[in-house]
């Protein structure tokens, strides 16, 4: 058998989460970079075992993840659904991720939940996952084979979630070229949603930009930014719900 790890990570967080799971498997490994703009995808055989990672971008699925998911092949192979969100809530990201995963063909067969850094407030769940995380996201690995390799998991995983899914609204937040920027082109190559322009990087279609922070994450230059004022209140509005330190969960 092999592992795949299908991830979907701009800003690096999803992207450790699935890493410290995959440890629990010692067979060959395949990683699907689903950030990218274009790629052709892998079909598993059923006999293997795919790590599906998504964000949590206001309780859902990001948008380009989404169309990439529904572009995979399952094959019957069993999918560990994993989303990281930046320790407020990831609300119905789950069961839409369950939802899309099934529709490609695959089996649900576990899930997990986990905290990374805020993309956005990067003062939000800090250094997340830190040594307790990764102890723990490891455990989690570990059962989670235990699981499959026992043949317990042929049910379905059963996840939190709400049909219909929450609405979602366009982030008021949107990077933008500051005077720094020497159009290097960086940020245009590595956008997930194509949103900033090839030709000329320091114009983004606000449309299609879904508020990743990719292009801020990976820019040699730091000649990104948010506008500071918007900024400030989204800080404000989600102080409260991200306060405290919320913990990884398992779906089995």
């Amino acid at each position: 058998m092999k592992l795949y790890e299908f991830c979907f990570s701009p800003t690096g967080g999803s992207l450790k989460v699935s890493e410290i799971l995959s440890r629990a498997w010692d067979c060959e490994k395949v990683f699907v970079d689903l950030t990218r703009q274009e790629g052709s995808y892998p079909v598993p055989g059923k006999e293997d075992v795919c790590i599906v990672t998504a964000p949590s971008y206001s309780g859902r699925v990001p948008a380009p993840e989404a169309e990439r998911l529904q572009k995979l092949s399952g094959n019957g192979a069993a999918a560990v659904l994993v989303t990281v969100y930046g320790n407020r809530a990831f609300e119905d990201t789950l069961i839409e991720m369950k939802d899309l995963l099934m529709q490609a063909g695959f089996h649900c067969a576990a899930a997990v939940a986990a905290i990374a850094e805020h993309s956005i407030m990067r003062e939000v769940a800090a250094g997340r996952p830190d040594a307790q995380d990764e102890a723990e996201l490891e455990d989690f690995g570990r059962q989670i084979r235990c699981v499959l390799e026992e043949g317990r998991g042929a049910e379905s995983v059963q996840v939190p979630g709400n049909h219909p899914y929450r609405e979602t609204h366009a982030s008021a937040l949107k990077p933008a070229a500051n005077k720094s920027c020497v159009r290097c082109g960086a940020c245009a190559a590595q956008c997930p949603a194509g949103a900033i322009s090839k030709e000329d990087p320091t114009q983004t279609d606000t449309e299609r930009c879904f508020a990743c922070m990719r292009c801020i994450k990976i820019c040699p230059h730091h000649a990104r930014t948010l506008d500071a004022g918007v900024l400030a209140a989204l800080t404000q509005r989600l102080e409260k719900a991200c306060a405290g330190r919320k913990e990884n969960e398992l779906f089995l």
